[in-house]
């Protein structure tokens, strides 16, 4: 194999590609990405055996062929060359060697036979639809902060997606729990995704499609079975393996009884939130609402850092209440409120209380009290 690459246009697929590899392999093979120049173009492709991507950039091809070599490596090297530089790779399979020269760089790396690279399988993937770019973000941004990171519970360590029905309109839903908080966004159910199994998407798979769906602004092609799942995005192609677990059944989870409703404005609250939590401990996160007529008073206490209380002016004339929350949590679920204002709607300090974005029906987040 011998080619000739512009820099930048070889690091973008090459950053996509080497963020799938893991860091430490017993399997040297795993630690690589494989090449092949055929066709004008260089196709890069790496896995961890659960997840694998694809991706085709064009390039100078002076002699086809398929190689691998390790996928870190060779992305800092391309990194670190300067803008502009035109990389030129050559194969070395005497020696299992693959040359990179840049203007007066020269780097040699260590190769390993392309069919040694584990196979990707065809498996069939009968459900197929499409997704719009934001609609895609919403999905992944409003949910993928409550995923669980308890191993133990690894049915949690995902992002839940089923068909559904909200007012007798399908939908699709995305829900994500770790147990103290959760989140349920939905969208119009896309054409093609009424048959759709429910599934759990992995969490690592989740961070990659998000990073690549930041340099799109197209839709994304969506395939998926019982045990994978596919996404087109342009000319990158990333697969993975589902969680094979049941997802709990988080409607049980969200209260209808709730009676204490009160609107606060979310910056605000979120600035005050942030600096009384600056008192709790590190440990609990700990602070108190307590909400009685137009007034919400927010304190934090702890034996080494003493106490801090800030109040803030809203509309309120229910029922006094006091209740407690992880600071960090709610501060997690503020985030993703894009409107001016956030609505709770509370029962009693022991229950769960439901928030939601003012300006945005299809989001919902649930957040479990604590003692405080």
């Amino acid at each position: 194999m011998k080619l000739t690459i512009d820099r930048s246009a070889f690091l973008r697929p090459l950053g996509h590609v080497q963020s799938v590899v893991e860091r430490r392999n017993t399997i040297p093979i795993l630690a690589n990405v494989l090449l092949k120049a055929r066709n004008g173009k260089i196709q890069l492709t790496a896995t961890d055996m659960d997840m694998d991507i694809l991706e085709s950039v064009s390039c100078n091809i002076l002699q086809e062929g398929s190689l691998t070599v390790p996928a870190h490596t060779l992305y800092d090297i391309i990194r670190k060359l300067p803008e502009g530089a035109e990389v030129s790779l050559e194969a070395d399979s005497e020696n299992n060697r693959v040359l990179v020269l840049a203007g007066r760089s020269k780097f040699t790396l260590p190769l390993l036979p392309a069919d040694e690279f584990p196979v990707m399988s065809d498996e069939e993937l009968p459900c197929r639809f499409s997704l719009g770019i934001d609609d895609s973000k919403a999905l992944i941004d409003k949910t993928r902060f409550a995923i669980s990171n308890e191993e133990t519970r690894y049915y949690l360590n995902g992002i839940f997606f089923h068909a559904s029905k909200t007012s007798d309109v399908p939908m699709l839903r995305a829900v994500a729990t770790d147990g103290h908080r959760l989140a349920r966004v939905e969208i119009p159910l896309p054409e093609g995704a009424k048959e759709m199994p429910n599934i759990i998407v992995p969490r690592k798979a989740i961070t990659e499609v998000r990073k690549l769906i930041d340099d799109w602004d197209g839709d994304i092609n969506v395939s998926l079975s019982q045990t994978k799942i596919c996404f087109s995005i342009g000319d990158i192609i990333l697969s993975t393996k589902l969680i094979d677990g049941t997802f709990p059944d988080y409607e049980r989870v969200i209260p209808s009884g709730n009676d204490k409703n009160m609107c606060v404005n979310c910056n605000d609250l979120s600035e005050a939130v942030d600096r009384v939590s600056t008192i709790s401990t590190e440990k609990s996160r700990a602070i108190k609402l307590h909400l009685s007529n137009n007034n919400l008073v927010l304190s934090a206490n702890s034996p080494e850092s003493g106490t801090a209380i800030e109040e803030l002016e809203l509309n309120y004339n229910g029922e006094m209440i006091e209740i407690g929350f992880n600071s960090r949590y709610l501060l997690d679920i503020a985030n993703q409120i894009e409107g001016e204002n956030v609505e709770f709607s509370m029962a009693d300090p022991g229950s769960p209380t439901i928030l939601r974005d003012q300006e945005d029906t299809s989001a919902l987040y649930v957040l479990m009290p604590m003692r405080v």
